[in-house]
């Protein structure tokens, strides 16, 4: 392909972004999924404070916590909202007659969508010394559409992501205060885009895509004492290869290779003496500076991305009324990925999460945890445009706008001991 046009980049960021990582952005936020305590403590603390056997997929080492068998499972969902305001589209008519042919206004109520991303832990303790643990859980669903009557339909169409994480994890506790762990996972991802011609006259790119990646992960637990410990975990993701049709203008590809971010995160967790109260944080690193360019097999460079590393910090407290409940809140602060490449069909911003739960213990081995999320984003705004394949370095088509995407995470969650 000679011709890269940023219609055909710019709607390939939507998928690569999100087929394969041990996080995922979903329609511009950065889901975790891991779990309903953590949604509902912003994921404050959640490498070390080993409540339930979700912890393995924050920091294996923390499986070092658990004297008995536990045992995991639940889901989330996930609702996006995404409005796209203040927004013209310049067409082709408009282009060519140099705005003497008025833009058509482009601003879209909701684009977001609702999807479930379940998960499931497992954690067995072998002897004092180890532990093993397996788990699955879907770190991306979502999906975002764009009506076939969107004025600017070549920047909106339909992005529908999902990606499963299955790992396997290992702890071994090497004293009072040290435990040591680490974790394979393996990643699949697939994507299924479209975005109709600027002209009018079908698909202008229809793509399928999958694939498969594997990555590790190790970690380490100190326990200060029995009252105040800290964690620390570090997440690598390769590269990974997905395959299927991508068909763009009668051009074919049948490969993307995506450079990943790896992921840091540091954690702490407080019970203060003599209360029932308790308090944790986290600050995490999200290595998005890794996704520089976006390559294809037989095209090569499709474009440079100039992505920013991420952050999390985020704070939170545990509340442990009686032997029946326990109260949790949180608050996090998520900056975004994106610096100067923006998109309508992939908004992101720095987001604040506003979160609350509890657990309801059922018995002593047994208990059902609730989480709940806010998201609030900010404005944004995005100017994009594809060029014209008739005269290199001129518009076809543009669209500017203001983005601005919220959520809402709701968890539910069973666990037990054995």
């Amino acid at each position: 392909m000679t011709n890269k046009t940023r219609l055909f980049k710019k709607s390939l960021l939507a998928v690569t972004i999100t087929l394969a990582s041990s996080q995922a952005m979903a329609a511009g936020f950065q889901i975790n999924a891991q779990s309903a305590t953590g949604i509902g403590r912003a994921f404050a603390g959640d490498a070390v404070i080993a409540d339930n056997a979700s912890v393995m997929a924050r920091n294996p080492a923390a499986m070092a916590l658990f004297d008995e068998t536990a045992f995991s499972i639940g889901f989330e969902s996930i609702t996006s909202m995404i409005e796209v305001k203040d927004a013209q589209y310049c067409g082709a008519a408009c282009t060519a007659t140099g705005g003497l042919v008025p833009a058509d206004n482009a601003s879209y109520d909701d684009a977001g969508d609702t999807s479930i991303a379940p998960n499931i832990h497992l954690i067995v303790p072998i002897n004092e010394k180890f532990a093993v643990g397996v788990n699955a859980y879907s770190n991306f669903g979502t999906k975002t559409e764009f009506s076939d009557g969107y004025a600017g339909k070549e920047f909106g169409g339909l992005t529908d992501v999902k990606s499963v994480n299955i790992g396997v994890a290992g702890s071994y506790r090497m004293n009072e205060q040290w435990s040591f762990g680490a974790g394979l996972d393996l990643i699949y991802g697939k994507g299924e885009l479209t975005r109709p011609s600027p002209l009018g006259a079908g698909n202008a790119l229809e793509a399928d895509a999958d694939g498969w990646a594997i990555g590790f992960n190790l970690g380490t637990v100190y326990e200060l004492d029995e009252n105040n410990r800290f964690g620390f975990a570090y997440h690598y993701t390769p590269e990974l290869e997905a395959e299927g049709d991508i068909n763009y203008l009668g051009q074919t590809s049948d490969t993307l290779y995506i450079p990943l971010p790896d992921i840091a995160e540091f954690s702490g967790f407080h019970k203060i003496e003599n209360t029932k109260f308790a308090v944790h944080y986290s600050v995490q690193w999200i290595g998005w500076s890794d996704f520089d360019v976006l390559k294809a097999d037989d095209i090569g460079v499709l474009n440079n991305y100039e992505w920013q590393d991420g952050w999390h910090y985020s704070i939170g407290g545990t509340y442990y009324l009686n032997r029946d409940w326990t109260l949790r809140a949180g608050y996090m602060y998520d900056t975004s990925a994106q610096d100067q490449v923006t998109s309508v069909s992939v908004p992101d911003s720095d987001r604040q999460w506003f979160s609350t739960g509890f657990t309801y213990h059922i018995t002593e081995k047994s208990n059902i945890d609730f989480g709940f999320t806010y998201l609030l984003g900010q404005d944004v705004d995005v100017a994009e445009n594809t060029e014209n394949p008739l005269s290199p370095g001129s518009d076809l088509t543009s669209l500017t706008a203001t983005t601005h995407a919220d959520a809402i995470l709701v968890g539910l969650q069973y666990s037990r001991t054995f």
